[in-house]
């Protein structure tokens, strides 16, 4: 029985120590798809599968030098756009005038909906006062009038 005790608790420290042995590849794998191959192909650095690609081997071990010196991921995107431009990155950053790029398309779809809403409005307005919704009363009246008078038959 402690021979069997002593065997669980060497597995469970041994498969504690594994948990986290992934997490390079995993932190390179979420790395490579945040960034873009440099060739004009138009891909993910991560998934450029072009034959023949003269830029994605250089980049993929830039990036697994970077990773393994564990330096920040922010550090790692800073050092792809000063070196190769901000092409390199798959979206942009969302700090400083980058932003702008998340928030200008939000703000002119509502600025949009805002103007079609104003003239809309203005249109039913003015609408409105061309043509009154009811005519006066004295036509009305005659009209009803006229029309009992015409639809009478015989009486």
């Amino acid at each position: 029985m402690p021979k069997r005790l002593l065997q669980l608790v060497f597995l469970f420290a041994v498969s504690l120590s594994l948990i986290g042995a992934d997490a390079p590849n995993k932190r390179f794998d979420k790395l490579s798809h945040k960034l873009m191959c440099t060739c004009g192909c138009a891909e993910i650095l991560g998934e450029c599968n072009h034959v023949g690609c003269p830029d994605s081997t250089g980049l993929l071990t830039e990036l697994h030098h970077q990773v393994d010196t564990n330096i920040s991921d922010d550090a790692i995107f800073n050092a792809f756009a000063t070196k190769y431009g901000p092409i390199v990155l798959a979206a942009p950053f969302r700090a400083g005038f980058d932003q702008v790029a998340w928030i200008v398309p939000f703000a002119i779809l509502i600025l949009g909906f805002l103007g079609i809403f104003i003239l809309l409005r203005l249109w039913r307005r003015r609408y409105a006062t061309l043509n009154p919704a009811t005519p006066a009363p004295s036509t009305d009246d005659a009209l009803r009038d006229r029309i009992r008078n015409e639809t009478n038959y015989g009486e």
